[in-house]
């Protein structure tokens, strides 16, 4: 049986952790590939569409752009990463249905953000809002809110240590 306060250490230590990853990121965002030694060019994914029906409006919105920043393993947590991406909405982009394989908390950088999770009602986020998706969470929609200027935000995932794919279609 795990102690009230060895979970109280692990919570301040994945937060602490946390917290560093957002630091490491936006460091990386605004000094560019130099500081952390990530180079971005090439490791960009495009946010699947799957579930959005061909010849459907949300099929013909812009995808999402993500970028890995970070993938490190947590000592302290075995069998565990923490990944942090920079993603990026164009305009009017839309990401259908979608769950992810472990813990997402999200920041926004810039931009605001319209979102929903399976049971929950739909989110507004704007600059320097956050949230959390608890593991398997459904996912139902994202998407920028504007059709003329750009979102940005980072996720920080903490998942198994594969640092493997991040989005799973539902």
């Amino acid at each position: 049986m795990i102690s009230n306060l060895a979970r109280l250490r692990t919570g301040q230590s994945l937060i602490a952790i946390s917290a560093v990853a957002v630091l490491f990121a936006l460091a990386a965002k605004w000094t560019g590939p130099g500081l952390t030694g990530v180079e971005p060019v090439g490791m960009e994914t495009r946010m699947n569409m799957e579930g959005a029906a061909e010849g459907s409006p949300a099929a013909a919105r812009p995808k999402t752009v993500v970028t890995p920043v970070s993938c490190e393993r947590l000592p302290n947590v075995p069998g565990k990463s923490i990944t942090t991406v920079v993603v990026a909405f164009p305009p009017n982009a839309y990401t259908s249905r979608h769950r992810h394989p472990g813990s997402v908390s999200a920041f926004v950088l810039k931009g605001t953000l319209r979102s929903q999770l399976a049971g929950g009602p739909v989110g507004t986020y704007t600059e320097g809002q956050t949230w959390f998706e608890p593991p398997g969470a459904i996912h139902l929609f994202a998407e920028n809110a504007s059709t003329t200027e750009p979102v940005e935000l980072l996720a920080t995932f903490v998942a198994d240590d594969d640092c493997g794919p991040l989005t799973i279609p539902d």
